[in-house]
C-alpha cells in the first residue's frame, strides 16, 4: 500500500504556498505523524526554508559524489540517460520529519517529461515513459519507505507545466492556497480544469498498460479544500478589498474546482474552507533567521511581549488547519 500524497497548489505564486507546506510538516510531526516533504518546485523554496545556505552548497555541489541522490533531481537524473531512479538521500529535519531536497536543476527534466507524455499512449514499450512520468511519486514513496512515513507533502512551483502535471499524478489530495484578490481568483478557474484534465488523461494512459511492470500512482488528485492566506485584519474585520475577493472564492471554487453548478445569486455554505491563516508579519523574518515555524519561537529566539501571543496564536490556527486537512483526507494512523 502506498503512503498518500498531499500536495499544496495554485498556479498564482506569492499566497505564502512554501510557508505554508513547512509548517504544516512541522505541525503533523509534533502531533506524532512521521512526514515526509519532497520539494518539486525548481526554485527549492521549501528546500532553502529547512535547510542553511552552509547545507544547501555541500548538496548541490557538482563534484561530491556522496551526494548522488541528495536532491530529487539527483534521484531522477539517471532516467535522462540510460539509468534508472535512485533511493533518495533524505534530510533529517526531526526524528519524525525528513525532506527530500529541491534542486534548480529541475527545470531542466521538464522537457523529458513532455516529450514521455504522449508516449504513454503508444503500442511500444511503455516502460520507460511510464517510469519518468512517475518518477516523482516514485521517489516519495521510496523516501517514505525509508523512514516508515504516514503522509508525504509535497510542495510544487505556480505554474501548469509538465514537471506540475507529473507531480500532481503522483497526488492523492490537493490542498490549494488562495489569497484573496483578483489573480488568485483567476488562478482558481484555471485550476480546476486542468486537474480534472490531467485526471483523465492519465486514467487513459494507466488503462493503456494492461499490465504495468511497477506500482503507478492513482492520479486521484482529490480537492481537499482552499486555504485563505496573508490576510490583513483592521479592528478584528477583513478591510473592503479583502472581502471583496473572499466572497467570491466560496462560489469559484464549487464551480471551477468541484465542477459543481451554482447560481450567482446562492450564497454557498463555505464547507471548502479548510482556515483563514493570518500573515503573522513580525513573526516571519524571525522564524526564517532560526529556521523555525513561528509557533516554535520561543524568548531567547526574540519572541516576547505581543510576540510570545502570536507564536500562541499561530501554534493554535496551524494545529486547527492540520486537524481538519487530516479530517478531510481521513484517518492517517500514528506510527509508533
Amino acid at each position: 500500500m502506498s503512503v498518500p500524497v498531499l500536495t499544496f497548489f495554485n498556479n498564482k505564486g506569492g499566497v505564502g504556498k512554501t510557508s505554508l507546506v513547512f509548517h504544516l510538516a512541522w505541525m503533523l510531526s509534533e502531533m506524532g505523524k512521521r512526514v515526509v516533504a519532497i520539494d518539486l518546485d525548481p526554485q527549492a523554496n521549501l528546500t532553502s526554508a529547512f535547510l542553511s545556505e552552509d547545507d544547501l552548497e555541500i548538496l548541490w555541489d557538482p563534484d561530491d559524489i556522496s551526494q548522488r541522490n541528495s536532491t530529487i533531481y539527483q534521484c531522477v537524473r539517471p532516467l535522462t540517460e540510460v539509468g534508472d531512479i535512485l533511493a533518495p538521500q533524505t534530510q533529517r529535519i526531526s526524528s519524525r520529519l525528513h525532506l527530500v531536497p529541491g534542486d534548480l536543476g529541475l527545470a531542466g527534466f521538464e522537457d523529458f517529461l513532455s516529450r514521455e507524455w504522449p508516449d504513454a499512449l503508444g503500442s511500444g514499450s511503455l516502460y520507460r515513459p511510464f517510469r519518468i512520468l512517475s518518477s516523482f511519486w516514485q521517489v516519495a514513496q521510496m523516501a517514505a519507505g525509508q523512514h516508515g512515513a504516514d503522509i508525504i507533502l509535497a510542495d510544487v512551483g505556480p505554474n501548469l507545466g509538465a514537471i506540475n502535471r507529473s507531480a500532481l499524478i503522483g497526488t492523492d489530495h490537493v490542498v490549494i492556497p488562495l489569497a484573496a484578490d483578483l489573480f488568485s481568483l483567476q488562478g482558481l478557474r484555471n485550476l480546476g480544469p486542468t486537474l480534472q484534465t490531467w485526471r483523465e488523461d492519465w486514467k487513459k494512459r494507466v488503462d493503456n498498460w494492461s499490465t504495468p511492470a511497477f506500482a503507478l500512482p492513482a492520479g486521484s488528485m482529490e480537492p481537499v479544500g482552499y486555504i485563505l492566506m496573508q490576510h490583513s485584519e483592521r479592528l478584528s474585520r477583513p478591510v473592503k478589498a479583502y472581502n471583496k475577493w473572499a466572497d467570491r472564492i466560496p462560489l469559484t471554487y464549487q464551480q471551477a474546482v468541484l465542477g459543481r453548478r451554482a447560481s450567482l445569486n446562492s450564497q454557498p455554505i463555505d464547507a471548502n474552507r479548510l482556515a483563514k491563516l493570518k500573515h503573522y508579519r513580525s513573526l516571519v523574518p524571525m522564524a526564517q533567521e532560526v529556521r523555525k515555524p513561528i509557533f516554535q519561537l520561543s524568548t531567547a529566539d526574540g519572541a516576547i511581549g505581543s510576540h510570545s501571543y502570536a507564536v500562541r496564536d499561530a501554534r493554535t490556527d496551524f494545529e486547527a488547519l492540520a486537524v481538519a486537512i487530516l479530517e478531510r483526507i481521513g484517518p492517517v494512523p500514528e506510527t509508533s
